[in-house]
């Protein structure tokens, strides 16, 4: 039997990067627990709120934050903030893949295009590592706003 995921983020500012990685990856904030939001309605002013409600102080309410694959499949990705700074290369990354059953330059230069986005998001492009064959398709090693490298591939 599998199991079900959850990736943990150690954050600095766990709303910045839980948004980033949403806009990454297609995913979206959940509502607050026993909260039906409106269609169009912001989940994040949601939490706002619930988490004012519930009187949680505000210099608390960024502690943590979480987004999920709208179709269920993928999975949930939690932030939780944390005082010290990424010091070291992640033993895990995420590859996002950004050009499934492209081969070549066509593969490429979509991964380039995804690259592009991302960094009009906050990330950084570290490296880019061509094709080699049979073993290697090409991918692009990339950080995202607090540093967390993952791969477009």
């Amino acid at each position: 039997m599998s199991r079900e995921i959850q990736v943990t983020f150690d954050a600095h500012d766990p709303r910045a990067l839980s948004s980033f990685w949403r806009d990454v990856l297609g995913y979206v904030h959940p509502a607050p627990p026993g909260v039906d939001l409106p269609e169009n309605a912001d989940p994040l002013a949601a939490w706002d709120d619930f988490l004012k409600q519930i009187g949680v102080p505000e210099e608390e309410r960024n502690t943590r934050s979480a987004i999920e694959d709208p179709d269920g499949h993928g999975p949930r990705l939690f932030f939780q903030q944390v005082p010290e700074d990424k010091v070291v290369k992640n033993r895990v990354h995420l590859d996002v893949r950004a050009a499934p059953g492209l081969e070549g330059e066509e593969r490429m230069a979509a991964l380039e295009a995804e690259c592009e986005r991302l960094v009009a998001l906050g990330a950084t492009q570290i490296r880019r590592d061509e094709p080699a064959p049979p073993m290697n398709a090409g991918f692009i090693v990339m950080a995202d706003p607090e540093g967390n490298e993952f791969c477009l591939d």
